[in-house]
């Protein structure tokens, strides 16, 4: 008795059932509409796709795509990493990037990287937390918001290797 309960934090698979979740949450938080290859990248991607519940309510969600490169290793894309306004702040952000960085360790996935509009100094700095760095700056990268410049944020991981 007297004890705080925690809100709890869960993270869930993206299934052809709970996808309708992952579309409304993009309306909310982006302003690019994602067209179908999205979605069918998000149901490809197993694992390095998750919804957050925050208390059973779906509040963020972390979407990837596994590319494979010319030497053959693969590396990751986060096509999309959000969380509703009133919910950040609490740690669902970093839960959903530290699955994705933990399932890359353990697969020997040694890059991971994404686009981030150049004015969106918050969503450059929760990056930068993780050891992400800016790697590239590409001009005119996003058709219809301003600005349309982006920057790459590319981060190398350390991979467990078994000797």
């Amino acid at each position: 008795m007297g004890e705080v309960r925690e809100v709890s934090i869960s993270l869930d698979g993206v299934r052809d059932k709970n996808l309708m979740q992952l579309k409304k949450l993009n309306t909310a938080l982006f302003p690019v509409r994602y067209n179908e290859k999205y979605y069918a990248d998000v149901l490809a991607s197993g694992e390095f796709t998750k919804l957050a519940y925050y208390s059973d309510i779906c509040v963020g969600s972390i979407a990837c795509r596994l590319e494979k490169k010319e030497n053959g290793s693969v590396r990751v894309y986060i096509m999309t990493l959000g969380v509703l306004a009133p919910y950040r702040e609490l740690g669902i952000g970093s839960r959903l990037l530290n699955h994705v960085l933990d399932l890359c360790s353990k697969q020997n996935i040694t890059e991971i990287y994404l686009h981030v509009q150049t004015n969106n100094d918050d969503a450059i700095n929760f990056y930068k937390k993780f050891g992400f760095e800016i790697t590239e700056t590409i001009q005119n990268y996003y058709a219809n918001i301003t600005p349309p410049d982006c920057y790459v944020l590319t981060k190398y991981i350390q991979t467990h290797t078994k000797k």
